[in-house]
């Protein structure tokens, strides 16, 4: 599993994050575009004491071009290259747009572009509600966390439910608690296993919590911008973090951790007959991993020299390690996860590759 922050390190940034973001729901009309001639994007807001200038993040750029029908990669195009026609194309639509967008800013920058629709459950609040939560569990300890630019992810682990796989491999029970802030996926709360002789992590694909960010409309006048509190949703937020206690508890209960651990035992029989650099290769096609990530995960099954389903399983898991952004190492723990969960015969497929 791949290393993040410190706890202390995830609370401080939290809190500083909360005195510097702000939300507002903006007409389009209110909206415009300034791109400078290095490609620097600026979004200009007329606020009620004047323009307010923000910068732009990538993902919100990115999000800007969806909702105006842009392809992203010609929006960047003319970023770089013809800063002016992207101001016009952009500043040209947002003024025939009768849409309503939530704008989440973030240290001066907006970070979202999202529908008025957006229901938030920011990182501050889940953190201030699960983590005494998951603190209270027998002999917990927090694994990894970390903030990244599109997700919060708390992983813990604790000892009091284990097995062991084979002699001398021992998994233990754990969860994994995800959220985004600016429209990168939904809050989710899900069963981890661990492995303690690699400190590999799988993260089970069946979730035991799954809460998407879309709520009612935002209500209010069409021509003026709302600029939302952090107690705005408080009280639909409290009944919300009230049924997250009984679904983390639920996700490190046995019968959850031996549910998987079962899955997990079914590929220890499965013996890859096959070319192994085959079967990395369609493992590699089926799940999008580009090149360098194929050599990197057929090295850790060879080195490891278990050609088994398990030993594939614990390849892609281990290759978390070697991977530099969070997000995606992130992304090879829940792939073992959807490993364990294939059909027979998409392991065949993939045991007899050649």
């Amino acid at each position: 599993m791949k290393s993040g922050r410190s706890l202390v390190n995830l609370a401080q940034e939290l809190e500083r994050q909360l005195v510097t973001k702000q939300d507002m729901v903006v007409p389009s009309s209110l909206m415009r575009c300034h791109t400078d001639e290095v490609g620097s994007c600026k979004m200009m807001i007329e606020e009620t004491g004047g323009v307010g200038k923000y910068g732009i993040t990538n993902l919100a750029r990115r999000q800007l071009a969806e909702k105006l029908k842009i392809p992203f990669a010609y929006f960047e195009r003319m970023r770089v290259e013809q800063p002016a026609l992207l101001d016009r194309n952009v500043n040209t639509w947002l003024q025939t747009d009768n849409e309503r967008r939530m704008i989440r800013t973030l240290d001066g920058q907006v970070r979202a572009v999202l529908s008025d629709r957006y229901r938030r459950l920011d990182n501050f609040d889940l953190a201030e509600n699960v983590l005494p939560i998951l603190q209270r569990l027998p002999d917990a300890r927090f694994e990894s966390v970390e903030l990244t630019e599109t997700k919060m992810y708390i992983k813990l682990v604790t000892p009091r439910l284990q097995y062991e796989m084979t002699p001398g491999d021992v998994v233990q029970a754990g969860i994994v608690i995800t959220n985004s802030e600016v429209g990168h996926g939904t809050l989710s709360v899900q069963p981890l296993v661990y492995r303690l002789v690699c400190s590999n992590g799988l993260i089970a694909s069946d979730r035991a919590l799954r809460k998407t960010h879309v709520g009612r409309i935002l209500q209010s006048d069409d021509e003026a911008i709302t600029v939302f509190r952090d107690d705005t949703l408080a009280a639909d937020d409290k009944a919300f973090f009230l049924k997250v206690r009984d679904v983390v508890e639920a996700a490190v209960s046995e019968a959850t951790f031996r549910q998987v651990v079962e899955k997990m035992k079914k590929t220890l029989d499965i013996k890859l007959t096959g070319d192994p650099v085959k079967t990395v290769e369609v493992l590699a096609n089926r799940y999008t991993l580009n090149e360098i990530e194929r050599i990197g995960v057929l090295r850790h099954l060879i080195v490891e020299g278990d050609l088994s389903g398990y030993g594939l399983v614990n390849a892609v898991t281990h290759y978390s390690h070697d991977v530099e952004d969070y997000d995606r190492a992130t992304e090879f723990e829940a792939l073992g996860g959807k490993l364990i969960e294939l059909p027979a015969s998409e392991w065949k497929g993939l045991a007899e590759a050649a």
